[in-house]
């Protein structure tokens, strides 16, 4: 049985991120495994690394208990609002408050890439977004991927298996959304079988 940790990225509390975090976790204990939901919209932390690495900075409850589910995961699910190319404030105010030397990664003397301390785990990105899944990808670059996938989860360690897209969500109807909801269950079922082999 694997456990799975879904973030939900939205610092709103009722969104399409939301409902998918849901979705995703549902799909997950559908398929026997175990998911967490945690939505950042509840995390009370100050969200500035204001001493960036130079001094210790204390985590408080929210975040040291987010630390600790990553640990015991076997898969960690991002999913997240595409906010001016990448992702909202707060989510990035986690990544910078958790993913710290000696808990995500740690500097190695003489060597220029540091050790991965998040080895062994597999990850899943799902983003949402108002500009067209493919101009994001075409024109833009798909910054929010390269960021989650290689600068942050890859750098520590997470494999990323799954990525998945979904907009534009203004124009979107009732009946696209709900599509999109299934398929992010059936993703959820998917990656938690992944997960378990």
């Amino acid at each position: 049985m694997s456990k799975i940790l879904v973030l939900n990225g939205n610092p709103k509390p009722e969104s399409l991120s939301h409902s998918f975090s849901e979705a995703y976790s549902q799909g997950v204990l559908d398929s026997g495994n175990m998911a967490k939901v945690i939505h950042i919209s509840e995390l009370n932390f100050d969200l500035n690394l204001e001493n960036g690495y130079a001094k210790k900075q204390e985590l408080g409850k929210d975040l040291k208990n987010l630390q600790k589910e990553i640990q015991d995961a076997d898969r960690v699910v991002i999913i997240t609002p595409v906010w001016w190319g990448t992702v909202p404030a707060k989510l990035k105010g986690v990544f910078d408050r958790i993913l710290l030397p000696g808990f995500a990664f740690e500097y190695q003397r003489g060597k220029a890439n540091p050790r991965k301390l998040l080895q062994g785990k597999k990850g899943s990105i799902i983003v949402t977004m108002d500009t067209p899944v493919w101009y994001y990808r075409l024109f833009q670059g798909d910054p929010i991927i390269k960021t989650i996938k290689r600068t942050i989860l890859e750098f520590c360690g997470v494999k990323v298996d799954h990525i998945s897209r979904f907009g534009p969500i203004l124009s979107s109807t009732q009946e696209q959304r709900e599509k999109w909801i299934r398929q992010v269950n059936m993703a959820g079922q998917r990656d938690a079988l992944k997960s378990a082999l």
